[in-house]
């Protein structure tokens, strides 16, 4: 079993920063790309941004300049820094991760979310 944890989110001020963490923990042989989408009330789930093992980076237009995404390899860890932070990016952030399991099964595996809100 595999599952991701994520931490971090809260109020914030607009102009504010925050840093999401999201941990992978289970019978894992080794994880791929690792990503952060985000869902804000009565809107779809997007992209924000995700890295591959590589640390290659790919972000929405939205939040290029603002938002930086890393991992720590040998943590299982995905971070995502956000400065600038104004209202609109209010939503619940959901960590993401293609994970290679010790039973050689390939899993799309969500984190429960985090929410983060900011106030203007």
């Amino acid at each position: 079993q595999v599952q991701l944890v994520e931490s971090g989110g809260g109020l914030v001020q607009a102009g504010g920063s925050l840093r999401l963490s999201c941990t992978a923990s289970g019978s894992i042989f080794s994880i791929n790309a690792m990503g952060w989408y985000r869902q804000a009330p009565g809107k779809q789930r997007e992209l924000v941004a995700t890295i591959t093992s590589g640390r290659s980076t790919n972000y929405a237009d939205s939040v290029k300049g603002r938002f930086t995404i890393s991992r720590d390899n040998a943590k299982n860890t995905v971070y995502l820094q956000m400065n600038s932070l104004k209202p609109d990016d209010t939503a619940v952030y959901f960590c993401n991760a293609d994970i290679l399991a010790t039973t050689r099964a390939y899993l799309a595996v969500w984190g429960q979310g985090t929410l983060v809100t900011v106030s203007s």
